[in-house]
C-alpha cells in the first residue's frame, strides 16, 4: 500500500523512536546537481524492525545517513528520541550518535591495527568504559556470533564474513537505542545471515529500541515488522509483515 505524505510530527515520543518529515538531499551543484531524496516522510516505532528496500540508487543508504546525522538534508527534519537532529551542533551530533546509535556499515570500516575484539570494543572505549570491561563485553558479543576463536585476529586475517560479524558486534556492544544497518548480510552465508539477523531482530523488538536495515536480501524479509519500498528517492510502498507488495 502507498504512504500518504505527512507534513507534521506526531508528538507521541513514547511511541515513535524516529520521525522524518519532508527530507530532501541532492549531490553536486548546478547542471550536475542530482536529487537523491525527494521529500521522504518516515516513522519508526519503538520496538520495531523496519527494512528499507528498493533498487540501487533509490536513496536507501542516503536516507540512513541523513537519519543518523552523518549527512545533512537540504530540507526537512529528522527527530530521534524526540531530539531534532538538524538542530544539534556538530559536537552534540557526535555525542548523540555515541550515546544512542549503533552502525553496521557495508564497508565494515574496521581499524587495521586492532584485533577483532579490540575493534568490537571501540564504542565502549570511546564512552570511557575501562579497557578490561570493554574487551570482556566485546568478547561476549563476538562469542555469540561464533567468533570466539578469532578474537585476536587482525582484520587482514579475517574473511569478509568474519569482518562483517566484527562490524555487527561493534554496533551491538554499546546497546544502542537505534541500530542502523546497511546490507548487514551481504557477506554472510544463508545460515550465518539468518542467525545474525535474528540477533538484530531481538534487539529491535525491545520496547525502547528500534532497528532500520537497508537490504536487498529477500531471505530476511520475514524479520521485518514493516518493509518500506523506496523508488527514485521517495517512499513508494509500505508492506506490513508478510503482506504481498502491491
Amino acid at each position: 500500500m502507498s504512504q500518504n505524505p505527512v507534513s507534521t510530527f506526531d508528538n507521541d515520543s513514547a511511541h515513535w523512536l524516529v520521525q522524518a518529515r519532508g527530507v530532501t538531499k541532492s549531490f553536486g551543484e548546478g547542471a550536475i546537481r542530482i536529487p537523491v531524496l525527494k521529500g521522504v516522510d518516515l516513522d519508526v516505532a519503538r520496538g520495531e524492525v523496519l527494512l528499507l528496500v528498493g533498487p540501487s540508487g533509490s536513496g536507501k543508504t542516503t536516507l540512513l545517513s541523513v537519519i543518523a546525522g552523518i549527512l545533512e538534508s537540504d530540507e526537512g527534519e529528522v527527530r530521534i528520541l524526540g531530539e531534532s537532529i538538524p538542530e544539534l551542533s556538530a559536537s552534540d551530533k557526535t555525542k548523540f550518535r555515541r550515546d544512542h546509535l549503533g552502525f553496521i556499515f557495508q564497508q565494515y570500516h574496521l581499524l587495521p591495527t586492532l584485533t577483532a575484539v579490540e575493534n568490537a570494543a571501540v564504542p565502549l572505549l570511546i564512552r570511557g568504559v575501562s579497557k578490561h570491561d570493554a574487551l570482556a563485553q566485546a568478547e561476549a558479543v563476538l562469542g555469540n556470533m561464533g567468533m570466539g576463536e578469532r578474537l585476536a585476529a587482525l582484520p587482514t586475517r579475517l574473511s569478509g564474513g568474519e569482518q562483517q560479524r566484527v562490524a555487527i558486534a561493534r554496533a551491538l556492544v554499546g546497546n544502542p537505542k537505534l541500530l542502523l544497518c546497511d546490507e548487514p548480510t551481504a557477506s554472510l552465508d544463508g545460515e550465518t545471515g539468518h542467525r545474525i539477523v535474528q540477533q538484530l531482530h531481538d534487539v529491535g523488538k525491545q520496547p525502547d529500541r528500534a532497528v532500520i536495515i537497508v537490504t536487498h536480501d529477500t531471505r530476511i524479509f520475514e524479520f521485518g515488522d514493516r518493509i518500506v519500498h523506496m523508488e527514485d528517492g521517495r517512499v513508494d510502498q509500505i508492506q506490513h509483515g508478510q503482506e504481498e507488495p502491491g
